[in-house]
């Protein structure tokens, strides 16, 4: 007789394609892993109007059911959390949170992922408005959830720390790239035409332009310490809260013809520039994970990461990790094309520990963990 699997309910109503950064890919990968590992569950995952055809390959493998609305008002996507979602999901034996809070109705038998928690190390990074429902919508939620996930030690420990939550009620599900990154990337030729690199080395930072992703520090060092090197830095992502900031300092500098800004690009153009580039350069301050880093390692180009939050746990051996001094990345490009083919070979190998099928894997030992706590 075969054992009946688990109903597992996924509440990505937060997920509203193209619109939440990093965090949508994080889920996808680890969805896509979780039919790859054939994990023994019954997964639904529960997401915005349009989500199906946004993510047409996935819809086709795991049950998909959409909320009455796109979600885009954060305030309706709590209403219908605690109304629509608490009735579609009452009979799940674990309800899974991916967005970071759980909603007041519901089961309480809950997995919470939390991408970070930025918000306790820079609030003078947030709105008034924002940090007020994070700091009042947090806390409550890792107090309520049965197990807390999170992308990195780092983040579980900073958890741990600040909560008090016990490390059994905790558990890390690593980020995961599918093995076939970069097959349909756009070629280089193409991208060095469209956005006028030329033949010009290019040094890459994919991130939007919030404070903490510390684009000045890579301007400063092109007026300064890198003004001799012949290289463009192509800047890809929106535009967030230091763009006003960005812009100018670009002007002031005198190096618009040394900065190109591509704005958002699809997956294979990001693809594309990150596999053309010298170097991906990862300035951050904070990063509950930091998947560029990861993307850059795996398609086989040299990362330049600060050594901050997570990120040197994600980088490992496999890039040059450096404290946030100009002194210290003064003569980064030399190391790049000193040690490249080495960098490189270390930066695939690193990447091989994060692949969507571990992160799947690493999701079934979470789901796990709050099945045995449920039924205690």
């Amino acid at each position: 007789m075969s054992m009946k699997h688990h109903d597992i309910a996924i509440n990505m109503l937060w997920c509203v394609p193209g619109s939440v950064g990093g965090s949508e890919e994080y889920f996808i990968r680890q969805l896509r892993g979780l039919v790859e590992v054939q994990a023994p569950f019954n997964i639904t995952v529960y997401a915005p109007k349009g989500f199906s055809s946004a993510h047409s390959e996935l819809a086709s493998t795991v049950n998909v059911v959409e909320a009455p609305s796109h979600c885009t008002s954060r305030e309706l996507r709590v209403f219908l959390e605690n109304t629509w979602l608490a009735t579609q999901t009452k009979f799940a034996d674990i309800v899974h949170h991916g967005g970071g809070t759980i909603p007041s109705r519901g089961i309480s038998k809950t997995l919470l992922t939390i991408h970070d928690v930025q918000y306790l190390s820079y609030p003078e990074y947030f709105s008034a408005v924002k940090l007020r429902y994070l700091k009042n919508r947090v806390p409550s939620a890792i107090r309520r959830a049965t197990v807390v996930a999170t992308p990195s030690n780092y983040v579980r420990e900073s958890i741990e720390q600040h909560f008090g939550i016990s490390r059994a009620r905790t558990s890390v599900v690593r980020h995961g790239l599918e093995h076939a990154i970069g097959a349909d990337k756009t070629p280089e030729h193409l991208l060095r035409a469209r956005f006028n690199l030329g033949d010009s080395r290019v040094l890459l930072i994919p991130a939007i332009t919030h404070p903490h992703k510390n684009h000045e520090f890579l301007l400063q060092l092109l007026a300064h310490e890198w003004r001799n090197e012949d290289v463009k830095l192509v800047m890809v992502g929106g535009n967030g809260l230091a763009e006003p900031r960005i812009q100018s300092l670009i002007i002031e500098l005198g190096i618009a013809n040394k900065v190109v800004r591509s704005g958002r690009v699809k997956a294979a153009d990001r693809d594309g520039l990150i596999a053309l580039a010298e170097a991906l350069v990862f300035p951050s301050k904070y990063e509950g994970f930091g998947a560029p880093v990861l993307e850059a390692m795996a398609l086989g180009t040299p990362v330049i990461s600060s050594d901050c939050a997570s990120l040197p746990e994600v980088v490992g051996d496999g890039g040059l990790v450096l404290p946030l001094t100009s002194e210290a990345w003064a003569g980064a490009l030399d190391v790049i094309r000193a040690q490249r083919s080495t960098l490189i070979h270390k930066g695939l190998r690193r990447a091989e520990e994060f692949t969507s099928a571990k992160s799947a894997e690493d999701l079934v030992i979470a789901y796990e963990k709050t099945l045995a706590a449920v039924s205690r």
